[in-house]
């Protein structure tokens, strides 16, 4: 890893591990409604995988764990791998107030390979996570390595076109490349969960189109099952979204989509 990788990961380490007290007690993670046993998986995670039970389950970039205990809940056998120690030290401590036995490792999800070595029926990974990795080969190769013959690859993830636009300013705009291989550098107060948070968020992220998306999955070993793309989200994290018939958010004028999935197995 260069010597700028390690610091676009040490500012992002930083910036989440002061998000995770402030997503905690926000009303977008809604942890009272959690730890009184409501789910915090959507429709689309929960098509695509199903009866997870006895399962084992790696979910990859998990922050502080709702959805890899969510999936614990149903009865998968979890691990949850995320770079932010404040977010692994909360998912255990959720874990052990629920009485549940999922395990949380606190690594750079590059890395996963050096503190993770069983493998697992279902490796997963959702919503806003592969924009902090420069490359996703290796990202590819750690979920291939991780994966028992014949299991399970799933993620959903907001749409690259997405990522085009730069939110931090008022009215958002055209500015980023659909797959450009600079690094991209955000610095604005709040978060998506808490826009009014006292705290500046600093972040170095990177696109990537669906192309590379594929091919690296594909590269590493993994034969695709499907990707669909789709107009609805079922967050409101950005501007102008309006809730359709099916209780998820979508563009007003839906000229693009603004999520996609793919599933995948290790042959």
């Amino acid at each position: 890893m260069s010597k700028d990788h390690q610091n676009y990961f040490s500012t992002n380490k930083e910036t989440w591990n002061k998000k995770v007290a402030i997503h905690a007690a926000s009303d977008f993670y809604d942890m009272k409604g959690f730890m009184s046993g409501k789910s915090s998986l959507n429709s689309y995670e929960l098509d695509a995988l199903g009866d997870v039970t006895g399962k084992s389950l790696l979910h990859l970039q998990c922050h502080f764990g709702q959805d890899t205990l969510s999936w614990a809940r149903m009865g998968a056998l979890c691990t949850g791998v995320d770079i932010s120690d404040e977010a692994i030290t909360l998912s255990r401590k959720l874990n052990k107030e629920l009485n549940l036995s999922a395990k949380f490792v606190c690594c750079n999800v590059l890395d996963t390979n050096s503190y993770v070595h069983e493998k697992f029926d279902i490796v997963f990974t959702s919503y806003g996570v592969i924009g902090w990795l420069p490359d996703l080969k290796p990202w590819a190769q750690v979920i291939a390595d991780r994966l028992e013959v014949g299991g399970e690859f799933y993620m959903v993830e907001f749409h690259p076109i997405v990522w085009m636009f730069d939110y931090t300013k008022a009215q958002p705009e055209m500015r980023y490349g659909y797959a450009q291989e600079e690094v991209i550098y955000e610095e604005y107060e709040g978060t998506y969960a808490q826009e009014d948070a006292q705290m500046v968020s600093k972040e170095y992220g990177w696109n990537h189109g669906l192309g590379e998306v594929v091919t690296a999955l594909a590269g590493a070993g993994l034969q695709i099952q499907y990707m669909r793309e789709h107009d609805g989200a079922p967050y409101d994290v950005l501007p102008d979204l309006v809730k359709n018939e099916n209780g998820l958010y979508v563009s007003k004028d839906r000229l693009y989509p603004l999520i996609f999935e793919i599933k995948a197995v290790k042959i």
